[in-house]
């Protein structure tokens, strides 16, 4: 059994189509300020093809950059929520499209949490000796679960994928702790309440998704919660703050990362952040940011990286990566996706007329 799991590849797939927050005070009673001065957030991607596209071509870069071929993966985990078809599995879908034909594959719903739940899920089997290269991809289409006529849940969100390689290792790297929960109670907080067996599919407007989303009661029990499991993921690694070279937390909010960084004071410049151009996309957020901060330099050999999350359930996570000793990847991919040829506005032109207000 292999001692540690590192992660050897990174890769991430952010649609081309750009909606800012000018484009959504068009048809939304809001405006860049509001939404910039309440969120952080300026602009987001809306995808033209299903989440599983955007998930095929982040874990082809994260192969390349770990220098692995596509037959030799023998896991992928999917984590979503919004997934091309619930029956099969979107990582079914993804590996048909990859390839991926040696690979046991699942999808992992823990919400805007899934990239961590994943990450430890696929970190345990690896260290578990009957897998030896797994693919862990984050991703989502969130805009087409959007309402039109929700102002506070129709600007939050966007979509993406990233990915990353997890090999067996015997040197001190990849995730080394992490701790996991849930606030079940408050599971009304962060809801799409019709979509499901639990649904009424003969109700008027099947197919329009009216999001339960309470952000003040979501605010409070996400910092407490980050909070929380990063505490124990500290105090089981025994680092200490000042140990922390980078913080990867989920883009859901700026003030929310804001709060966090100052409860574990440190500064923001110490903080991944991308929530300004790419919005909330649940899952895929952290390995998004992963992968951005590794392309600006700011991911060194034998760094200590934090991750927190929060999300629907309520879940919550936080795990400590230490990194290996490559920082650059080995190749690139030439996967990408079809192209688009629709604005952000005309892709979601019909979703805005069957909702808008």
């Amino acid at each position: 059994m292999a001692k540690y799991a590192e992660i050897t590849g990174w890769g991430k797939c952010m649609p081309p189509a750009v909606m800012t927050n000018d484009d959504m005070a068009t048809v939304l009673d809001t405006s860049d300020e509001w939404i910039r001065t309440r969120s952080g957030i300026r602009e987001r991607r809306v995808s033209h093809v299903p989440c599983s596209d955007l998930a095929a071509v982040a874990g082809h870069r994260a192969l390349a950059a770990g220098g692995a071929s596509v037959e030799e993966v023998d896991l992928l985990i999917v984590a979503t929520c919004t997934p091309d078809t619930i029956i099969p599995s979107a990582a079914a879908h993804v590996q048909k499209k990859m390839g991926a034909d040696n690979a046991a594959v699942f999808d992992l719903n823990a919400g805007c949490s899934g990239f961590i739940y994943s990450l430890a899920v696929a970190t345990a089997m690896i260290r578990g000796g009957a897998y030896h290269k797994a693919l862990v991809i984050g991703a989502e289409r969130i805009t087409w679960l959007l309402n039109w006529s929700l102002r506070d849940t129709a600007v939050l969100f966007g979509d993406g994928a990233g990915a990353v390689l997890v090999e067996p290792s015997e040197r001190e790297s990849g995730l080394l702790a992490s701790h996991l929960g849930c606030e079940g109670d408050a599971l009304e907080a962060l809801l799409v309440p019709n979509l499901g067996t639990a649904g009424n599919r003969f109700v008027e407007n099947y197919g329009v998704f009216d999001v339960s989303f309470d952000g003040r009661e979501i605010f409070r029990r996400a910092v407490k919660g980050m909070a929380k499991e990063i505490r124990v993921v500290m105090s089981e690694t025994g680092l200490r703050n000042e140990d922390i070279d980078l913080i990867i937390p989920h883009q859901a909010n700026e003030r929310i990362i804001e709060s966090l960084a100052h409860y574990l004071s440190v500064p923001m410049e110490q903080v991944a952040l991308n929530i300004d151009r790419y919005g909330n996309t649940s899952a895929a957020t952290i390995p998004v940011a992963l992968c951005e901060a590794l392309e600006d330099g700011r991911v060194r050999p034998g760094s200590n990286l934090l991750l927190a999350a929060f999300g629907a359930g309520l879940t919550r996570g936080a795990g400590l990566i230490r990194w290996g000793e490559r920082t650059t990847p080995l190749g690139e991919s030439d996967a990408s996706l079809p192209p688009c040829d629709q604005t952000a506005m005309e892709i979601m032109r019909e979703a805005i007329e069957h909702t808008g207000s």
